[in-house]
């Protein structure tokens, strides 16, 4: 069997695939081949798991009415795949597994797309009539397929290189050891509705700090190092840090930050799926979206959330405005999470230091 599977874009939804990797690749066995279809910082993402037997990159095409190009038409052909898993749900990636020449492509149903794939699934709901928390979704695709789901555990490893980038973030900051550092994650590129202030942010560093065990390292990707550096410097203190200044923020830098530290808070974005996946305990903030669809059976992770009457709206603007969802979540309230977070220590994984590259 030559399996190919198109993997999400969203940075956390790749994370919250990886239960549905797991469970194609030891339904495969050694003579199957697993080929994972991906955006190349997909690939970053997955940098140091040992999953695929090959990668197939694309790019989005600049014309609109582009779905790949020729190269990757090529690659998929010459894969010979005899069955496709569509994670992704758009009409794009859709039409390009139709064209890779596999004869069974089996995907969700909708974005009028039914008739490019051979097996379409509806999608199963939850008992609130929801759709099924994303871990499950993907899970019910590969059940779909015939494959025996594994268990919804998130995994990810980190590369030598991830590692040697991690350790010169630590000299370049004068960082301790990783069980005294605890990462803040302010972005959300999804939208600014998730974002939590700026200064509420560096007082809860400023409390994290205050009783000379703990460092503070507030995480950032490439855009968003203004905030970063906005935090750290509200903080005023020389255990609060960030990476704005670091020169190059690839993925697995986070990745690796994220597996040497203390613990996690952060918004509902990508790199809140990375400390899970390294066994970290995790504190999320939730604002306009549900922590019912991303659930992770994450028993080290605490959601706070307000649960206001107009909460979920899942917009990335508040559409009221006043974002009451984020701005009246209580520095006090986070930090309560905090603190019986780091009173329970790290949850340690047998995946967490995989370095494969």
């Amino acid at each position: 069997m030559r399996l190919g599977v198109f993997l999400p874009n969203w940075v956390g939804d790749v994370v919250m695939a990886t239960p549905a990797l797991r469970t194609m690749r030891n339904a495969l066995g050694e003579d199957g081949m697993l080929i994972g279809i991906m955006r190349p910082y997909v690939a970053e993402v997955l940098a140091g798991t040992n999953w695929f037997d090959q990668r197939i990159l694309y790019e989005k095409p600049s014309r609109r009415w582009k779905a790949a190009s020729h190269d990757v038409y090529r690659l998929l052909r010459e894969a010979k795949l005899d069955r496709i898993i569509l994670l992704t749900n758009s009409l794009r990636t859709a039409w390009i597994a139709w064209r890779s020449g596999a004869r069974e492509r089996i995907g969700y149903r909708g974005q009028a797309r039914a008739w490019l794939v051979s097996t379409a699934i509806t999608p199963l709901r939850a008992e609130d009539g929801g759709l099924l928390p994303t871990i499950e979704g993907y899970l019910h695709l590969a059940q779909a397929a015939g494959y025996k789901p594994s268990s919804p555990r998130l995994e990810l490893a980190t590369t030598p290189a991830d590692e040697q980038a991690a350790d010169d973030v630590w000299r370049r900051l004068g960082l301790p050891a990783g069980e005294r550092v605890v990462v803040l994650n302010s972005g959300a590129a999804y939208g600014s509705a998730k974002q939590w202030p700026s200064e509420y942010f560096a007082e809860l560093a400023r409390r994290i700090v205050a009783n000379d065990t703990y460092w503070v390292l507030v995480n950032c990707g490439p855009a968003e190092r203004d905030i970063a550096g906005e935090i750290a410097s509200k903080a005023k203190h020389s255990r609060v840090v960030s990476l704005a200044g670091v020169p190059q923020l690839p993925v697995g830098l986070t990745k690796a930050c994220m597996r040497r530290s203390r613990m996690l808070v952060t918004t509902d974005s990508g790199p809140r799926y990375f400390g899970i996946a390294f066994g970290r305990p995790v504190v999320t903030l939730f604002g306009p979206t549900d922590p019912r669809r991303t659930e992770t059976h994450y028993p080290a992770e605490s959601c706070v959330s307000l649960s206001l009457e107009c909460q979920p709206c899942m917009e990335r603007t508040c559409p009221l405005v006043h974002h009451r969802c984020m701005r009246e979540l209580s520095v006090e309230m986070v930090y309560e999470a905090v603190s019986k977070a780091l009173a329970r220590g790290r949850l340690d994984t047998a995946h967490q230091t995989l370095a494969h590259n």
